[in-house]
């Protein structure tokens, strides 16, 4: 049986892309930390493009998956401090 609906993806996509159009990286450019903080953001962003790319091939898994992973970078950046 398959649980993952099309709603439920695409309300997925839909809260990943607004963290990702809101996200604020809380670090100063000349502090040591911004650099990850820019790297945790390339990632997430790079996990939302792959979901984009799996759901375009019809893969609800996958595209689910990235998702979640886009969305757990970003607030694992938020937890350590790198976003607001």
């Amino acid at each position: 049986m398959d649980t993952l609906t099309q709603e439920r993806l695409e309300r997925e996509f839909k809260v990943t892309k607004k963290a990702l159009d809101e996200i604020k990286i809380k670090i100063e450019k000349d502090h040591e930390h911004h650099k990850a903080a820019l790297k945790f953001l390339d990632t997430a962003e790079r996990y939302y493009k792959d979901a984009i790319y799996f759901r375009k091939k019809d893969d609800k898994a996958s595209a689910f998956g990235a998702l979640n992973y886009a969305f757990g970078w970003l607030d694992a950046g938020k937890y350590i401090g790198l976003f607001e």
